[in-house]
Parts: structure tokens; C-alpha cells; sequence
């Protein structure tokens, strides 16, 4: 009964949030209540509940006041730089602004903490998608992409975690699933590279008078206004010119625009960054304290990467020198923090509505329950693919569970079963990490619920997108490490 009560308040969780019938707030706090009362939890779920949630109190904070920091930075325009120097390398072609995406996301990925690659992709490459009125979606999905696939760093977490549930060296997990990660990683930027051909031809259907031949053009625009030469007629200026790397389009005509190296696509006025956070005339911009803030800035990410002090505490400090620094008067702090209440509502109530899925799937023992079935429905003919099989059972089971449990409590009882088969702990564990694309999309992990709260992104339609695309790579990383016999057949 726990069993099918379990997979049946999983499966109604995610329907209801990918058919947008409830927020995932509701979703998280209503469906594991419903089922864990049949489940027996009685007037006990409440203590399931709050056990649960002291777990989650370091990392509501953390996501708090890293929303109000970064938010802050952004305010005061610290990013804009980067921004323009973006354009500067990327052009104004989406396909190269996505792939650009995931060749940072995962680079930032090297450091093994997820929630510091989110806010720093976010806030370097969302300015760029709004500019050029992309969807923030594609950016969440490819951050996602990246990430999960570098997540089996040995310094990342779940390669640890599965070498000291085996008690076997980390490095023999490792090392073997090197060309793994690889080809995961090829997958990774041509799923990034399709999306932004997709991303390239919807910009072009949908805004022709902007775009234009533009996305071919391959040109450079980081700012400015149009300070355009006719080619054969008076002088012009709009956004329906063809562009060729500079030059007039081969149907040009009179008045057709030829725009420096210097100018941009489109200026405020097309692209609706008026009145917006990337407006460059709000009143939040300090540029004076450019260096200051840049300073500051990098100072919180060292934090972050020596680890010297709690990340929580990290960002409260650095979010009050940056109020008292940038907006001195006590009016103004208290209307940047008013400001940014909305994300930082969104995804911190997120994260206290997920101890109540967590809660009741440990409490009512669910979780236990789940993976001992799954253990016994395996045929013993299927023995000797133990360690196929826990590479595809790691892709939901991660994706609906911590790591903890499925590394602790899970795959000890498949390696041991795998045993009497020959295949050694190292190819179970080196099995087990294959899906961690797919277990870094899970609503139970905060970070993610940080990337779509700072895109601004309901996590339904990350899901939609980013989902199945997890689920490939994670079969192309399990299927390379056969390949290579990093992952044995018994």
C-alpha cells in the first residue's frame, strides 16, 4: 500500500504542476498531505513535517539573501559591463547566445555547487536573453543541462556520496567516467545549439520587422543607439534594415541602414527595456560605486568557493554592506528589499512546501518501502544487468528522492544484490551517478528552485522543456560507460 500511495502522490505532484492546476507551493503541500493521511500519518504528519523543515532553514536563507544580493547587484548595474562585453563576443545570434550559455554554466559548474553556477548564469546571460526577447525557459533548461551533467565531479556531491556508501575510493568512480561526462557533455551543447536555432527562427517569425536578416548576420551590438549611413539614399534609421556583417542587404535600396560595429539590435524603445531592471536610466544605478561593488562582489564568491564560513551567512552580510553602501538612507534600503519580496516569497515559500513532500515520503516510510519493491520486482534473470539497471533506475529515483536516500538507503541493497552476480561496487556506483542530469531538475532540489525563481520561470515549464532532454543525456552517459567498461555486464 505505501508503496503504490507513494508513486501515486509522485505522479500526481508532477501532473499537476506540468498542467499548471496548482503552483507548486499548493502541489507540495496539499497532494503529500492528502496521501500521507491515507497513508496512516495521522495527527503524527505535522512532526514528519517540522523534522523535515529544520533541514531547510539554512538553505531558505541562503536562497533569501542571495536573491536580495545579486537582485541588489543588478539594481546598481554592475552586470551591465558584462553584459555588453557579451554581445560583444556573442553577436546578436541566438543560436551563440545559448550555446554561449552552456559553455558558462558549465565552467561555473567546476566548482561543484549549484546554486552559485545558477546565480552567476543568471545574472550574466538573463540581461542578454531580455534584450534580444528571448525565453528566459531556454536559458533555465541549458543552465540545467550544463549543471546536472557536471554534477558528478567528485567534489559535487553524489560521487562521493556513492563511494562511501560502497566504501570505495571516490577516484575509482570517478576516473573511468571521465569519457561519460564527455560525450554528456557534447550532448549537452547540441541540445543548447538546436534550441537556439529554434530561438532564431521564432525571433525572426515572430518580430520580422526587428530581426530581419539580422540572426545571420553575425554582427556585433553591445549598446548604444543607431548612428546609421544610408546605403544609396537619405540617411535612415529603423529596425527593419538587412544587414550583412555591415554592409547593405543584397535587396537593399534606398534608405537601407548600415549600422556600425558599435550599435545595437534594437534600442530601448523596441525592446521594451523601459520602466524595466535593465532600464540605463533607472534611478538604482550607482556607477560611481562600480568598483566598490565589483570588489565586493568578488569577495562573496571567494567566500563562497573557500567555504570558510556558512553560505548563508556569507550573503547577509554581503547583502547589508551592499544595501548601507549603495542606498544610505534607511527609506531606500527598506524599498530594495520591498522590491525584490516577490522572488524572494516565491522561492523560499518553495523550499518550506518541499518538507512536506520530503516529510511525508520519510515518515510514512514511502521511501523505504518504494526502493525495497523495486529491489524484489527485479527478475533474477535480469541479475547480471544490475548495474544497467540502476543506472536507469537512478533517473527517476534521484529525481524523486534526496541523494542521501537513494545512495545511503538504495544503492547499498542493489550493490549487494549485484554481488552475487559479479559486478563489483565501483560499476554500481559508477552506474548510480548516470542520472544526476535528471536529479538536478527535481523540485526537492533548491537550487533549481533558485534558477527559475531569479529567471522568473514557472518550474512546470522548465520541466517541460528541460525534462526529457535530462533524461537523454543520462542514458547517453550510462550507455558510453558500457561502452568503455567503466559500467560491466555480470
Amino acid at each position: 500500500m505505501l508503496v503504490l500511495l507513494g508513486f501515486a502522490m509522485i505522479a500526481v505532484f508532477m501532473v499537476l504542476i506540468m498542467t499548471k492546476k496548482l503552483t507548486p507551493v499548493l502541489a507540495l503541500i496539499i497532494v503529500p498531505t492528502i496521501f500521507g493521511l491515507f497513508a496512516g500519518a495521522g495527527l503524527g504528519i505535522g512532526s514528519m513535517v517540522m523534522d523535515s523543515m529544520k533541514s531547510m532553514t539554512s538553505t531558505a536563507a541562503l536562497l533569501m539573501f542571495a536573491i536580495v544580493y545579486f537582485g541588489l547587484m543588478i539594481d546598481v548595474g554592475l552586470f551591465d559591463p558584462l553584459v555588453k562585453l557579451i554581445l560583444r563576443k556573442l553577436g546578436n545570434d541566438p543560436a551563440k547566445v545559448v550555446l554561449g550559455t552552456a559553455i558558462l554554466a558549465a565552467a561555473v559548474s567546476l566548482d561543484g555547487d549549484g546554486s552559485t553556477t545558477f546565480i552567476l548564469t543568471t545574472a550574466a546571460m538573463l540581461p542578454v536573453y531580455l534584450r534580444l526577447k528571448m525565453s528566459p525557459v531556454v536559458l533555465t533548461c541549458v543552465a540545467g543541462l550544463a549543471n546536472g551533467t557536471m554534477n558528478i565531479l567528485p567534489w559535487g556531491g553524489p560521487t562521493a556520496r556513492a563511494a562511501t556508501a560502497l566504501k570505495i575510493d571516490v577516484n575509482d568512480v570517478f576516473v573511468p567516467m571521465v569519457p561519460s561526462l564527455i560525450a554528456g557533455l557534447v550532448v549537452v551543447f547540441v541540445f543548447s545549439w538546436l534550441l537556439g536555432l529554434q530561438e532564431r527562427n521564432r525571433l525572426r517569425a515572430t518580430a520580422p520587422e526587428i530581426w530581419g536578416d539580422v540572426a545571420n548576420a553575425g554582427d556585433v551590438f553591445d549598446g548604444g543607439t543607431h548612428r546609421g549611413r544610408t546605403g544609396t539614399g537619405s540617411s535612415g534609421r529603423g529596425p527593419g534594415a538587412s544587414l550583412k556583417n555591415g554592409k547593405p542587404g543584397t535587396g537593399g535600396g534606398a534608405g537601407v541602414v548600415v549600422l556600425e560595429s558599435t550599435e545595437t539590435l534594437v534600442d530601448a524603445h523596441h525592446t521594451g527595456l523601459t520602466d524595466t531592471a535593465l532600464d540605463p536610466n533607472r534611478k538604482t544605478l550607482r556607477p560611481k560605486l562600480f568598483w566598490f561593488n565589483l570588489g565586493l562582489t568578488v569577495a562573496v564568491m571567494v567566500m563562497l568557493v573557500a567555504n570558510l564560513v556558512p553560505l548563508p551567512y556569507v550573503f547577509m552580510v554581503g547583502s547589508a554592506i551592499a544595501l548601507l553602501v549603495n542606498f544610505p538612507k534607511v527609506k531606500e534600503q527598506g524599498a530594495q528589499l520591498v522590491a525584490h519580496a516577490p522572488s524572494i516569497v516565491a522561492v523560499v515559500s518553495m523550499v518550506m512546501a518541499a518538507a512536506v513532500l520530503t516529510g511525508v515520503l520519510n515518515g510514512t516510510g514511502m521511501v523505504k518501502e518504494m526502493s525495497a519493491w523495486l529491489v524484489h520486482i527485479i527478475p533474477a534473470e535480469m541479475g547480471p544487468f544490475m548495474a544497467v539497471i540502476t543506472g536507469l533506475l537512478s533517473i527517476p529515483m534521484t529525481f524523486f528522492m534526496s541523494n542521501d536516500a537513494f545512495y545511503f538507503g538504495v544503492l547499498p541493497v542493489l550493490s549487494e544484490t549485484a554481488a552475487h552476480y559479479g559486478i563489483s561496487g565501483a560499476e554500481m556506483a559508477r552506474a548510480s551517478i548516470t542520472g544526476q542530469p535528471f536529479h538536478l531538475q527535481s523540485p526537492l532540489v533548491p537550487a533549481i528552485l533558485l534558477l527559475v525563481s531569479l529567471a522568473k520561470v514557472e518550474l512546470g515549464d522548465h520541466h517541460k522543456k528541460v525534462l526529457w532532454r535530462t533524461a537523454v543525456i543520462s542514458i547517453v552517459m550510462l550507455a558510453v560507460g558500457m561502452l568503455t567498461g567503466a559500467i560491466g555486464i555480470g
